[in-house]
């Protein structure tokens, strides 16, 4: 028990408690919320990707007709019921001044969404539009994603945040990495699965990971009651003690943050998230196109690279802290997070071999159609691309099936550009896949950690809700529009106008990189630093002596320092 203890319960060190802000009992209750905060991070993302690879057979099941188009509709809809409620589920938190209520309501809806996608099959009609209303209902509970990163920014010391949010990151690639581990491992259940409630509902490999949500969303709802969750903001009241101020609406009304940079950084999030989702969305078809491999070997391939790099991506995440502590955050953001996603889109640029072109293996269908001559008086000569025979008005039915069922490998003739244009080099796509693994973690926690330092102590729901609905708008926009691109136009003006995007962006954060710096929250008292101030029974009120230190100040035209409440 007392190894479970240690393990879940973070004791602080004599210098994590030297400022006096908090007792002992209070820093380990606000690092256990911070704890809570990762899981829903966790299980957010872990709610989007779980039913991705899914999604398709589970559709084609309840309703055959629905089509490939619709699918993309209900994968697609999950992150638009996101864009649209982030920034009102963060001013409701900003109303309420807490988290609780927002995200007992977020994570009660997730649960009921992921029941009603697993029980599909108790509804006779409109199973597809139920499908595409449960998926659009957990995107709406996953804006409470927003509260979180609020809270995190609201009950982190300036020095520990870097450290939080890099966890945070870490939590969500988590999640959307056992997403599809969890897929896989229901999968034994099979299409059919076993009845749960007589005939009508069954549990198989995809109604499971719908349940699998209820479950873990049942958990998080009760880490979230009163009676485990304790909310302890702590930013706020650092600030008014270097301020000298008495509440915290003072503190944050008198510390202004910059616009230029909570913008540019709004900005940047979006540009960065549109380049790594884009080529998510475009490894598979593009690794077929470029070096003709079959689906089955897309699919093998791709989900060891895809493995490969969540490794390295998390492995990133972990030398954040340390690369921050030597180097300024602004800087690494730049070098090692933008300057690598730019090199990653320019390594893409085709400089190897033309790509092989998907046409039909013609000497398989000749040496068929030269068997089948002597009954149908004819040669090969005179069968056309839709191998009709026109001397007899005859169609080789059998032919024809082969050729459907044949997988056509390589860029297909239909991409004009295919046949015009150099292709891409396996190495070159493991290179800048590289590039990319480290570079997007890099850049995602550092313009999340540089953006709440840029915004201060201050409540910081609706801020964080526009820049999570920034993100939530570039995961619906980039593999839409990037794929059109890459389909009419080619590897050339694909990755050279995502390169262009990184490297425009990267330049305007180099050029506004002096005001990417926390609130300055100096001490008001000229040529004076601020020293620890000492609690005895009451933490969050000042020592007697220390007050009229502070006061004895006033004949200096600087101010006058009161006791400071306990904001918890």
């Amino acid at each position: 028990m007392d190894f479970l203890k240690r393990c879940f319960i973070k004791r602080p060190s004599p210098e994590d408690l030297s400022d006096g802000l908090e007792t002992e009992s209070q820093y380990i209750a606000r690092w256990n919320s911070i704890r809570i905060i990762y899981y829903t991070m966790f299980l957010m993302s872990l709610g989007f990707s779980i039913i991705l690879t899914g999604v398709w057979p589970y559709l084609d099941k309840l309703d055959p007709q629905a089509g490939k188009e619709f699918m993309g509709w209900i994968v697609g809809i999950n992150p638009v019921g996101q864009l649209i409620f982030c920034p009102l589920i963060g001013l409701w938190s900003n109303k309420l001044r807490s988290i609780r209520l927002p995200l007992l309501c977020s994570l009660a809806l997730f649960s009921i969404a992921s029941a009603m996608y697993s029980t599909l099959e108790l509804f006779t009609s409109h199973q597809k539009y139920l499908m595409l209303l449960s998926r659009f209902l957990i995107g709406v509970s996953s804006s409470s994603v927003t509260v979180c990163r609020s809270y995190l920014s609201a009950a982190t010391k300036l020095k520990e945040r870097t450290a939080a949010v890099s966890m945070v990151s870490l939590a969500q690639t988590l999640g959307f990495i056992v997403g599809p581990a969890l897929q896989g491992l229901v999968t034994p259940l099979g299409d059919r699965g076993f009845p749960l409630f007589g005939s009508s509902l069954y549990l198989n490999m995809y109604t499971a990971t719908g349940w699998i949500n209820v479950l873990m969303g049942m958990m998080n709802f009760v880490l979230f009651l009163p009676c485990i969750f304790k909310e302890k903001r702590i930013a706020a009241r650092e600030a008014m003690v270097q301020q000298g101020m008495e509440t915290e609406k003072e503190t944050w009304k008198a510390m202004k943050p910059d616009y230029i940079s909570a913008w540019s950084l709004i900005v940047a999030f979006f540009i960065l998230v549109f380049n790594f989702v884009f080529l998510e969305t475009l490894a598979t078809p593009l690794t077929m196109d470029m070096f003709a491999w079959t689906k089955a070997e897309a699919l093998y391939y791709m989900a060891w690279v895809m493995a490969i790099g969540a490794i390295v991506a998390s492995a990133t995440f972990v030398v954040i802290v340390p690369l921050c502590k030597k180097f300024p955050e602004q800087n690494v953001l730049l070098w090692g997070g933008f300057f690598l996603m730019v090199l990653g889109r320019a390594v893409y640029l085709p400089m190897g071999d033309p790509p092989k072109l998907a046409i039909p293996n013609n000497e398989t269908l000749a040496l068929k159609l030269e068997a089948d001559s002597n009954i149908y008086g004819s040669n090969f000569t005179e069968v056309f691309s839709n191998l009709t025979r026109l001397d007899f008005g005859y169609t080789n039915s059998s032919v024809d099936e082969e050729l459907a069922a044949t997988e056509l490998l390589g860029c297909p003739t239909s991409q004009e550009w295919c046949k015009t244009t150099k292709g891409m080099t396996i190495t070159q796509f493991l290179i800048g896949y590289a590039f990319t693994a480290i570079g997007y973690p890099i850049g995602v926690t550092l313009i999340t950690t540089i953006f709440s330092k840029v915004l201060g102590p201050r409540p910081q729901g609706t801020w964080m809700g526009i820049m999570t609905s920034s993100g939530c708008l570039s995961r619906a926009m980039g593999p839409v529009f990037l794929s059109t691109i890459y389909t009419k136009f080619g590897l050339y003006w694909t990755f050279g106008t995502t390169a262009l995007m990184m490297a425009g962006t990267m330049l305007w954060l180099w050029i506004v990189r002096e005001r990417l710096t926390p609130i300055s929250c100096e001490n008001p008292i000229t040529g004076q630093e601020l020293q620890t101030i000492n609690r005895k029974d009451n933490v969050g009120k000042i020592d007697p002596s220390e007050m009229e230190k502070l006061n004895s100040n006033r004949s200096k035209g600087d101010f006058k320092l009161s006791a400071i409440d306990n904001p918890s």
